[in-house]
């Protein structure tokens, strides 16, 4: 859906009020083409370290406007640096967007570019995200290729951001980072409207990890549980206690929690089962507790099962730290923001408990993540993330490009030449 010709007169208002003037505002040819190259992504989903289509499309883009991508080392994903190599003196601008998207069905209706890829979605915005790094991508093309871009701005096109660990860790080993001193993301949020951003210092997203738990006994005839392990009460046990077993052994404010998404065992009434499965995530808002939460769990989960004397086996899936905002990366992404569209277009946002791969770029170089507005001003309720139904306000694309091209030309400028 899109409200273009709406928004672009809210945009000429608010850049009115903007405290300065940048080059690099977003063309209307550039627009409409930047909008239909969205839908094509979402018309033709595709899952991590599978985006082949994907991956050509881009790179084909690229190299008509006379830059060299080279594509990562596993075939999906892609970089491209602008305005020169780096160097010594001249570190790189990152522009990260994440490409893949997610088994589920797309269920909108009433739009020509439904997904056409039968329980493939890009209900995270993906779609949304690359087309914004391509853009800005040309924009600054074009203001390098007039001077007007002193510093060089690298694009990342990374695969399986869906994928635990996510691709960010594969990407980071092809050499993405090389060069790089600051890194930017945005992240569609379904309950900020388009032509806003939400920010916010330290912490925007959260840690998360996979946990699966195995538990055995040499089960036995439910009339005599005495004489063998309970397996169906010792996994109630796990379910229940150590979730409030973990949450007792860490600091209350860093949030890390256990829920279970599947629990399995038994296939008689009357039978005690010599086997049960559980899995679920662990979330954690703070980063110095996620680094401590495998052994937590794993002594949690150990005492629980020691207790009713069933045996455990537990694997502890590594998935991807918080987000941490840096505050001098983010305070780059306000004052783009508010010299493209005013302060007012900036709101507070707060800290997610969804997990992001963006996490594991800040593990090496300082950058930020901002919320992108993508909700219609006026809709009614809110299109959640990972949900069949999920879309994007397309005007959201007109303003990440422009987001993204002043904060490459405001850092570019406080660089020494």
């Amino acid at each position: 859906m899109s409200r273009e010709s709406e928004a672009d007169s809210e945009a000429e208002s608010e850049a009115e009020s903007a405290p300065g003037e940048l080059p690099g505002a977003l063309p209307d040819t550039l627009r409409a083409e930047l909008i239909a190259f969205r839908r094509d992504l979402h018309m033709h989903p595709e899952l991590g370290n599978q985006e082949f289509r994907t991956t050509a499309a881009l790179k084909a883009r690229l190299e008509r406007a006379g830059l060299t991508p080279r594509v990562l080392g596993n075939g999906t994903g892609l970089v491209c640096d602008i305005g020169g190599e780096p160097g010594p003196g001249r570190p790189v601008l990152a522009l990260r967007a994440d490409i893949d998207a997610l088994p589920i069905p797309d269920t909108k209706t009433g739009v020509p570019y439904r997904s056409t890829v039968p329980d493939r979605a890009h209900a995270c915005g993906h779609d949304v995200h690359t087309t914004v790094v391509l853009g800005a991508g040309l924009v600054l093309a074009e203001l390098a290729g007039s001077g007007l871009l002193p510093h060089p701005v690298r694009l990342i096109f990374q695969p399986a951001e869906e994928v635990l660990p996510g691709g960010a860790a594969d990407a980071i080993q092809h050499g993405v980072l090389d060069g790089v001193g600051r890194i930017i993301a945005v992240h569609c949020d379904p309950r900020v409207d388009a032509g806003r951003i939400g920010l916010r210092h330290g912490p925007i997203t959260s840690a998360c990890d996979r946990l699966e738990v195995f538990l055995d006994g040499p089960g036995g005839h439910t009339a005599r549980p005495h004489l063998t392990t309970d397996l169906v009460t010792a996994a109630a046990k796990v379910v229940t206690e150590v979730p409030a077993l973990v949450s007792r052994r860490v600091d209350a404010r860093s949030g890390l929690s256990v829920t279970w998404g599947r629990i399995e065992s038994g296939h008689a009434c009357n039978v005690i089962p010599q086997h049960a499965e559980l899995s679920g995530t662990i979330r954690c808002l703070d980063l110095a507790t996620w680094r401590q939460a495998p052994d937590v769990v794993h002594a949690a989960i150990q005492e629980i099962a020691d207790l009713y004397r069933a045996k455990s086996e537990i694997n502890y899936v590594r998935g991807v730290p918080p987000v941490v905002n840096e505050p001098a990366v983010t305070d780059l992404l306000r004052d783009a923001m508010a010299a493209r569209r005013g302060a007012a277009s900036i709101e507070d946002t707060e800290q997610s408990l969804g997990g992001e791969d963006f996490s594991w770029y800040l593990e090496h170089v300082p950058g930020a993540m901002a919320r992108l507005g993508v909700r219609t001003p006026g809709e009614r309720g809110v299109r959640d993330l990972h949900q069949g139904d999920f879309d994007a306000d397309e005007h959201a694309i007109t303003v990440g490009v422009e987001l993204f091209t002043a904060a490459a030309l405001i850092d570019a400028a406080a660089r020494p030449a």
